[in-house]
């Protein structure tokens, strides 16, 4: 064996050590408090709870949930379907991972979107785009149908994990609309169009055709 201490051994190492200094308990509360000022996103709260689909509706067959991601698998579709929210949201700051297995499909998050009255399976407003040559777009899904900002090619090659976990950030606060990829801005928009709804659900998406998958986690929102 090594002469040099694991990182467990180190661990309880120094919880001896410090115990000298005040009482086991008091030791766990600093160290507890260390850890969640670590990891705290101040002000921001679970979208997604990594346990099941609570505040969210869609095709079950399709949207579940496995090891806290929230998947989309398809074994091929002919149409766009939309796991959503159960209520609306307004001005927020919204950040998730996300990876397309393979780097193959098409997905995406909807955001201040609407669902299309049924037979249709389309939600239709803002998406913050996940695909080959589209993440960091925004795009305007089943409404005005095109691309409204995004990266150019040149950022989006050095930016982008193809096949591994991005981490999206979107931002909304009025008219304004902020799209990042791994800490990097890909989008800055701003909506001058009055009739377009400045609220809405968000909604993951299985884009139409072969079969893929796609994985969310940390679905995490700060509402302003």
């Amino acid at each position: 064996m090594s002469g040099k201490l694991s990182r467990r051994n180190f661990c309880k190492t120094s919880l001896v050590a410090s115990a000298t200094l005040g009482s086991a308990a008091a030791v766990a509360a600093r160290l507890g408090t260390l850890l969640a000022a670590e990891n705290a996103e101040d002000g921001f709260r679970p979208l997604f709870n990594g346990r099941d689909l609570s505040g969210w509706e869609g095709d079950r067959k399709l949207w579940l949930v496995e090891q806290g991601m929230l998947i989309g698998r398809s074994p091929g579709i002919k149409y766009n379907d939309f796991l959503a929210t159960t209520r609306s949201y307004r001005d927020f700051v919204l950040r998730f991972q996300i990876r397309l297995i393979d780097g193959r499909g098409n997905s995406g998050m909807q955001f201040r979107s609407q669902r299309v009255p049924p037979p249709s399976h389309e939600v239709c407003g803002y998406q913050a785009d996940v695909a080959a040559g589209m993440w960091g777009n925004i795009y305007d899904e089943s409404r005005r149908r095109k691309n409204l900002a995004g990266p150019a090619a040149e950022l989006l090659r050095k930016i982008l994990r193809p096949t591994g976990w991005n981490d999206y950030e979107i931002q909304a606060r009025g008219d304004h609309i902020v799209l990042a990829l791994n800490g990097v801005t890909t989008a800055d928009y701003a909506e001058t169009d009055a009739k377009i709804a400045r609220d809405g659900i968000f909604a993951t998406q299985i884009h139409a055709g072969g079969p893929m998958e796609v994985q969310f986690r940390n679905i995490r929102i700060r509402e302003l």
